[in-house]
């Protein structure tokens, strides 16, 4: 079963390997899952994580997610350090929880790492700065922290749009 709305990211599915077998993933401001549900269907144990889950709720049933409604933005972080093999964002951007992010994952865990960039205003939402990364911002992200294994930062045509894409993992 798929999730409502989009297909799962392109970059999700290349790097998705990537997280240990087996292995618990955050799926952090989930959305619809489209990719706890992908991530589940490769037999992975997914937190999906959203201040509303409500676009969620027709994958509910989804075996091996656990569905968390909570604002990630105002609060403590809710997860343990140490605590996820892969931890997955994509068109989310909260500046704030960039060291919790590195810190959630144990060693050898994996983030894949997907959301607009600094140009997107020319193409559409997200137009307000806050919510576009800077040129690099991904990699400063992973700067001594993090094993980089693949980067993007590019304009699509299709649709257009600007995005910074990261893959990495934690020593």
């Amino acid at each position: 079963m798929m999730a409502a709305g989009s297909a799962p990211s392109s970059w999700l599915r290349r790097w998705a390997a990537m997280i240990p077998a087996g292995g618990r993933v955050l799926d952090l401001a989930c959305g619809a899952g489209r990719h706890a549900v992908l991530l589940a269907g490769q037999g992975y144990r997914v937190d999906a994580v959203d201040i509303d889950l409500k676009l969620s709720e027709a994958v509910h049933g989804t075996d091996g997610i656990r569905w968390l409604e909570h604002d990630l933005e105002r609060g403590e972080w809710p997860f343990e350090p140490g605590s996820y093999q892969g931890l997955v964002v994509t068109n989310y951007l909260h500046r704030p929880l960039f060291p919790h992010l590195i810190e959630a994952l144990v060693p050898g865990g994996v983030l894949i790492y997907e959301t607009f960039a600094l140009g997107q205003e020319r193409y559409g939402r997200p137009r307000n700065p806050a919510y576009l990364l800077l040129p690099g911002e991904l990699l400063e992200l992973a700067r001594g922290r993090l094993q980089v294994l693949a980067y993007e930062d590019v304009t699509e045509a299709e649709p257009p749009r600007r995005l910074q894409r990261l893959c990495a993992s934690k020593p």
